[in-house]
């Protein structure tokens, strides 16, 4: 487990400046610059020059890039042009928020589609089998940003029962410690509803494979002709080797969580990753963009090194043992 814990930590340095080198030259590229809001008529020449130098949009692509990239060697990621402090600043502020919105869509992806995958290996072909499987097929075909919408719509305008947007409540300062907590839960239900649900719906899908692949196995045949009940063979003999597959895709979806979802974060105003990302992709926030894909690069790194732990401690075969 330390070699493969060093084997992907030697691997996220170049990644990272690889997945930031991109982004540099993909924002680069792309049509429209920050100094566009600086060329504003009523500024004199003068003034939108020193503006110009004072966050160096004056210079060359690649000068504005070995500035950046020694910078970033130095610890610094430099200064948010859209919101005129440090990016880490910006960063630290946004990544709490995201965490616990992906912490929560992730729990619910593995409760819900662990729950979903088990009720409908009971009874294969069964009704319940033939209903879990339609509706995580529906699920995860849902688009993010539909299901979002469906999801305010419903319960948000029509019921009323949560709120549409927002971390907190306007008055949430004035509020005591468990009445606080109450109004976050409140707010966070909706938009960790939209993330777990698809995520929950292919869990569900995957996991319902691999369990009826375990059941045919001959271990499994034995236990069963040993007089072991069906709950006890799923829950202590099959789920083990099926959460295989599971740990691998719960590996690979904690960055894209941890990173933000853009759309669900804009949707539901979450003050979180993803729409700091978006807001700094729209004013064109080069530092921003960089810092942001730069914290994205490590997650994906990390989450992969996640995936393989874990499948290590699962699988004792991936750790070399016999």
């Amino acid at each position: 487990m330390r070699r493969i814990a060093l084997r992907r930590l030697a691997a996220l340095v170049p990644l990272v400046w690889l997945v930031a080198t991109l982004t540099f030259v993909v924002v680069q590229a792309a049509p429209g610059s920050y100094a566009d809001t600086i060329d504003n008529p009523r500024h004199s020449p003068e003034t939108r020059q020193a503006l110009r130098a004072h966050y160096g949009l004056d210079r060359s692509a690649g000068e504005q890039y070995l500035s950046w990239l020694g910078a970033v060697l130095t610890g610094d990621l430099g200064t948010s042009f859209l919101y005129k402090e440090p990016v880490s600043k910006v960063l630290s502020r946004a990544l709490p928020p995201t965490l616990l919105l992906a912490g929560s869509g992730l729990l619910l992806t593995l409760v819900l589609g662990l729950a979903l995958a088990l009720a409908a290996v009971r009874h294969p072909k069964g009704w319940a089998d033939h209903t879990i499987t339609v509706l995580s097929l529906t699920l995860y075909g849902v688009p993010s940003f539909w299901l979002a919408g469906l999801l305010i719509l419903v319960f948000s305008i029509s019921l009323g029962w949560f709120p549409a947007s927002h971390m907190h409540s306007v008055d949430a300062a004035g509020l005591s410690g468990l009445a606080s907590l109450f109004d976050l839960l409140h707010h966070l239900f909706l938009p960790a509803i939209c993330l777990g649900l698809v995520g929950a719906a292919g869990t569900a899908r995957y996991l319902r494979a691999t369990l009826l692949d375990v059941r045919a196995s001959r271990f499994m045949l034995a236990a069963r002709a040993r007089g072991i009940p069906n709950h006890r063979l799923l829950l202590v003999h099959a789920l083990r080797p099926a959460l295989l597959p599971v740990v691998t895709l719960l590996g690979l979806a904690l960055p894209v969580l941890v990173s933000g979802s853009v759309v669900v974060e804009t949707i539901f105003s979450w003050p979180g990753m993803g729409q700091v990302a978006f807001n700094a992709a729209r004013a064109r926030d080069i530092p921003l963009i960089l810092g942001a894909t730069l914290v994205g690069a490590a997650a994906v790194v990390l989450g992969n090194l996640v995936a393989d732990l874990l499948y290590a401690v699962v699988d004792p075969r991936a750790r070399g043992e016999r």
